[in-house]
């Protein structure tokens, strides 16, 4: 989760790209000797992270005024999913409902 700008997310490419650049060759990174050759989609993974912690006020995602959940895939268009977990108070949302499927369709 981070601004959605533009110019922040050329940016963020090139970082992670001069942090672990894309070099299938094994003498570059040791796992590729594994016959693999995503070593840098896994370091570029491991330094952006998989998760995002979110709050809910009011039955909406509270963002900040510019913020946007972002995904980045490193390796390539493997099969994903989402998790979401919901943590928090039993409480009735602006709709009156209780329902986490309420409250989800409310986010939508």
């Amino acid at each position: 989760m981070n601004d959605d700008e533009s110019g922040l997310l050329h940016d963020f490419g090139k970082w992670l790209e001069s942090l672990a650049p894309f070099d299938p060759d094994s003498n570059h990174y040791h796992q590729n000797r594994t016959g693999e050759d995503n070593a840098d989609a896994q370091m570029k993974r491991q330094v952006m992270g998989r998760e995002v912690v979110i709050a809910i006020t009011k039955g909406k995602l509270d963002f900040g005024p510019w913020e946007q959940i972002f995904y980045g895939e490193f390796d390539g268009g493997w099969l994903k999913r989402v998790l979401v977990k919901l943590i928090g108070e039993k409480q009735k949302w602006i709709d009156g409902s209780t329902s986490l499927l309420d409250c989800w369709s409310l986010m939508q």
